[in-house]
């Protein structure tokens, strides 16, 4: 599969990536939980799948998928990718003459 493919998809299963590893529970539209990043006794988290992000608004920390694993596991942008390969039992290689650059990516996916 193509990485840009495997990356796109990832992004698209933000609450299926965040539910290995945070509990979450419906909230209308959302699912929310305890934010995994910060202490906190009220749900702050929110996931929303129809647009593909987390959020917390204790922390202010969110962002998509691979975001979330990024800051969740501390791990850079290729492994976070591996990580969210791996939880959806996605199969794909790097290319070994490419230096995949998570930058440009970012800026082709805002085109």
């Amino acid at each position: 599969m193509d990485v840009k493919r495997v990356i796109e998809q990832i992004n698209d299963e933000v609450y299926e990536v965040v539910s290995n590893f945070v509990t979450l529970k419906k909230a209308g539209i959302n699912y929310k939980a305890c934010c995994p990043f910060h202490n906190e006794k009220t749900a702050s988290f929110s996931v929303n799948p129809a647009k593909g992000i987390f959020k917390c608004f204790g922390c202010d920390k969110g962002g998509n998928a691979i975001e979330f694993i990024k800051e969740h596991e501390n791990v850079e942008f290729k492994e976070a990718v591996e990580i969210g390969a791996k939880l959806l039992n996605l199969n794909f290689e790097w290319k070994k003459s490419t230096n995949w650059d998570e930058a440009k990516f970012k800026h082709e996916e805002s085109l």
